[in-house]
């Protein structure tokens, strides 16, 4: 499986016989997508900045809400969440969606705005690698990244949704989130190549390089 970030909370996620693009963002955000092709798109939640479905230029399965998927072989499942911690009222619904594919499950938590409960956690269960929003200011606090990270003990977490250079609004930086997790300035990758048996034996933070 090879994992690239397209910038914002986009992932293009290539396994052997799919390729899933997740949260396609819209180019006003300063991420310049170009013209991408999948078999499947994960929308989190329908604000611009992660369902600009128009980014894909062939037909693929949207997948845009919670419930149970099978699509060729790739196992997908959405947890209903919510974009704040007022149950909706300030920014909407948004959904967790768990991917099966290649003997590995990922996790992308799409704009998560509130700490996870038991019943949250049941439901995503083991968690191999981990999509973390961590730029705060409209998803979970830095606090609540770091308790998730603690809560799923994912052998992988790929932080998204944060300030770079590229990106025209207000977030936070990345580095805040390492910090916080007690981690020393990372390298960029400019991709993650993973396969399950080189997952790692304890958590590891992989910051990657946008296109």
């Amino acid at each position: 499986m090879e994992i690239t970030w397209l910038g914002h909370s986009c992932f293009l996620i290539s396994g052997k016989e799919k390729t899933i693009i997740t949260d396609p963002c819209h180019p006003d955000l300063g991420y310049r997508l170009g013209e991408l092709e999948a078999d499947i798109v994960t929308l989190s939640h329908f604000h611009p900045g992660h369902s600009y479905i128009e980014a894909i230029v062939n037909d693929p399965r949207q997948v845009k809400s919670p419930g149970e998927y099978e699509i060729g072989g790739t196992f997908i499942t959405g947890v209903a969440s919510f974009h704040d911690n007022k149950k909706g009222d300030l920014r909407g619904k948004n959904t967790i969606y768990i991917i099966e594919m290649d003997d590995i499950t990922l996790c992308h938590l799409g704009d998560l705005g509130h700490p996870l409960d038991p019943h949250s956690i049941e439901e995503i269960g083991d968690v191999d690698i981990l999509f973390l929003p961590v730029g705060e200011v409209s998803t979970i606090s830095l606090d609540t990244a770091v308790e998730i990270v603690r809560q799923l003990e994912p052998p992988i977490v790929i932080p998204m949704h944060y300030k770079t250079e590229a990106f025209t609004g207000n977030l936070g930086p990345v580095d805040k989130f390492l910090n916080k997790m007690r981690v020393p300035e990372l390298e960029a990758k400019p991709k993650l190549s993973i396969t399950s048996s080189s997952l790692p034996t304890t958590t590891q933070i992989i910051i990657l390089n946008y296109l």
